[in-house]
């Protein structure tokens, strides 16, 4: 999953706080640090609220600047003016919102309440400032006649757009109105993410009794008694709502009522009628963002929201979720006969519950493919998946990994490598931050401390993160990865090459700052070569002896990799269907989400044994962050893109083919929103995408 949390011009600080003095506050300067990275063993808490207030205070008076230039409105002192605006500001930003999903603290959850309402404020101030936005108009108005470059043309279509979409155009009621709804939906949205982490890390199942370990692999069982012992339940076992610890538990517990009670604890988080629920929340923010959509003209929030992204309308979305829908249905309903059919055989046969579906579709897969996740764990060691994705990267674009150690880090349990092109070029930094921890929310993503752009004729080299929440060392053991696991890996790291790679003048249209349902796919391709045996044979090692993984293994992966599709098409599309049902409302006065929630899934026909990949409550992709909000099909429609790059790639007979990765690097990887997304991928795949790739790999044609 890419993160953004934050955009330049869309942050800035708030209340007053106890004063950290300039000569000591790290982000009143430049960071006198190797590569210029945030000076992490220098950075408190109370430097935050000081620097969002200067920052704020800095970027009003460049604005101020802009607006009161006598000259006349022009590309350089309009809109690049305003793109270079706000540096301090993001400097702060960058830190304290990645830290606040990484390294939360009660005390950066205060601050975040303190300074929400603010930042939205002080984004509505640039976006509704109308002498700010004559000037723009007046530029964007000239375009054709100014001679600019293809990306300074993109760059000022965005500005005006921006602004546009942000209530430029409305009367001065609407835009107080405007106001007071974005204020309510930044608090709205920081509440849920607090909400859903506080309810996640509430839960424990603690087991006493060995016997109701039966079926656990070793190293589960390793890690919740580690798990016990620091939650001060020594001798016993600790199982949480962290994925690292409740999907294989699901998996592999030969406890029936244990795997229901946890599979309950896990979908209705934040559901639960406490001060964490999120009900309420959730139907707060649909009704505010249909509200805005109206306000700024358009008929749902979905079409506000979509206007944006190359899909375009709400239509078009369902189109594809429907055309996809029956197939993945029908091959998911014949995977839950074959798994009632296996109950069927048992002593006490009873019908298949949700809570019973990832136990036997393991026993399937094992009777039907001799393979299991923890045969294929020892060969998937954290440090040799991480060179096989060095290895990959280096093979497709030449680039190399160095790790870093004179860096500051946030973590102790981080670790930093720098990236360098095959002419020796440094590419920039990448922070890798893997284990669970109780300040950092569940998932993975990869984010940026500081984006790629040039400082006149200097290119400035991208600072990122990828944050991920993987299987932590047990006993003797090291972290070793699920094959779920390593594909998050593979994943994540595609968005980090889209950022390394990037080669923009502006950072607002560099690396990952492209359409929602593009920036996926740049993710989604890298997952391809994850199993691929030719690559298989270069990084899958066993961790005690060394062994490559065998040729037998490989097959049986080769064999097994379409077997759950539908399952896992199902449940993320229903998901999709939810998102898409919320923000297509136009009546929002009483939305009971329970109840819209089975509305809309049994609309589409869900069948009972497979719940959403994510529930309304627990949905943090639309309702804890804004980059996916109306746009959680995003994945799949950049999946027909990347099932069809990838597949340029396997017509050369060579999945590390040269030619193919220096067109996506030139085409795409560089080239951020410089230019329409479908424009870009047709200039490299040379026409449309196909869906057949897609439908071919996930067997459901």
């Amino acid at each position: 999953m890419l993160h953004k949390s934050f955009i330049i011009m869309s942050i800035a600080a708030a209340a007053t706080a106890a004063c950290s003095g300039i000569g000591n506050n790290p982000f009143f300067g430049e960071y006198q640090t190797p590569h210029e990275v945030p000076p992490f063993d220098k950075i408190k808490a109370g430097h935050y609220l000081p620097a969002f207030k200067e920052g704020m205070k800095r970027q009003a008076k460049e604005v101020e600047g802009i607006v009161g230039n006598a000259e006349e409105p022009s590309f350089a002192n309009t809109i690049e003016a305003l793109e270079l605006s706000g540096e301090m500001l993001g400097r702060v930003q960058y830190v304290f919102f990645n830290l606040l999903e990484a390294e939360a603290t009660p005390e950066m959850d205060k601050i975040a309440e303190e300074i929400t309402t603010a930042l939205s404020a002080h984004r509505d101030d640039i976006l509704l400032n109308e002498a700010l936005f004559a000037r723009i108009k007046s530029v964007y108005g000239q375009r054709e006649q100014l001679g600019l470059e293809q990306e300074q043309k993109r760059l000022l279509e965005n500005t005006y757009k921006d602004f546009v979409r942000g209530g430029a155009n409305l009367s001065p009621q609407s835009k107080a109105t405007l106001r007071e709804v974005n204020e309510r939906l930044s608090s709205l949205r920081l509440k849920f993410g607090q909400n859903l982490l506080s309810e996640t890390n509430s839960f424990k199942l603690v087991i006493e009794n060995r016997g109701d370990l039966s079926g656990l692999p070793q190293s589960l069982v390793d890690a919740a008694a580690a798990a016990a012992e620091e939650a001060g339940e020594k001798g016993k076992w600790v199982f949480t709502l962290k994925n690292p610890s409740v999907m294989p538990f699901l998996q592999y517990a030969d406890s029936r009522p244990l795997r229901a009670k946890i599979l309950n604890a896990y979908a209705n988080r934040a559901n639960n009628g406490n001060d964490r629920d999120n009900n309420a929340v959730a139907a707060e923010m649909v009704s505010l963002r249909a509200q805005k959509a109206a306000l700024l003209g358009y008929e749902t929030y979905a079409d506000y929201v979509l206007e944006d992204c190359m899909a375009k309308t709400p239509q078009s979305v369902y189109d594809m979720l429907r055309r996809l829908w029956e197939p993945a249905l029908r091959k998911a309903r014949q995977e839950a006969s074959e798994q009632q059919a296996l109950i069927a055989k048992g002593a006490e046969p009873f019908p298949l519950q949700a809570s019973d579906w990832r136990y036997y579709a393991e026993k399937i897969k094992v009777q039907s493919f001799d393979l299991n996740d923890e045969q294929l764990r020892p060969y998937f060691k954290l440090e040799n998946v991480r060179s096989g994705i060095f290895t990959l990267v280096e093979k497709l674009y030449g680039v190399t990994f160095t790790q870093v150690t004179d860096v500051p880090l946030y973590h102790k349990d981080v670790v930093c490598f720098g990236a360098s092109d095959s002419n020796g070029e440094f590419l920039g930094l990448i922070y890798m931050d893997f284990f669970p921890r109780g300040g950092k929310r569940g998932g993975a993503w990869m984010t940026d401390f500081r984006e790629q752009h040039y400082r006149g004729s200097e290119r400035v080299a991208p600072i990122i993160s990828l944050v991920c929440n993987f299987s932590p060392a047990t006993g003797d053991a090291p972290s070793l990865l699920t094959p779920d696991e390593v594909t998050t890996f593979f994943h994540e790291f595609g968005h980090a090459i889209h950022s390394l790679l990037s080669n923009c003048c502006y950072r607002s249209l560099a690396g990952t700052n492209v359409p929602r349902d593009f920036v996926e796919m740049l993710s989604q391709i890298m997952e391809n070569w994850a199993f691929e045996p030719e690559l298989l044979s270069l990084y899958a090692r066993h961790y005690e002896t060394d062994e490559v993984i065998p040729t037998d293994l490989v097959n049986k992966i080769t064999a097994a990799s379409r077997y759950g599709q539908g399952f896992k098409t199902v449940e993320y599309l229903a998901a999709s269907w939810l998102d898409m049902d919320y923000h297509t409302l136009k009546d929002t006065a009483r939305i009971d989400v329970q109840q819209h929630e089975q509305r809309s899934m049994s609309k589409i026909g869900l069948i009972p044994e497979i719940l959403p990949r994510y529930r309304t409550t627990y949905f943090n992709h639309i309702f804890s962050s804004s980059a996916y909000e109306a746009g959680y099909y995003s994945y799949i429609w950049s999946e027909v893109l990347d099932a069809d790059a990838f597949d340029q790639f396997a017509k050369t007979g060579n999945i590390f083919d040269k030619g193919v990765a220096t067109a996506l690097r030139r085409c795409i990887l560089e080239r951020g929103d410089t230019e329409d997304a479908m424009e870009l991928y047709k200039r490299f795949r040379g026409g449309e995408p196909s869906i057949e790739p897609l439908l071919r790999r996930r067997g459901l044609e």
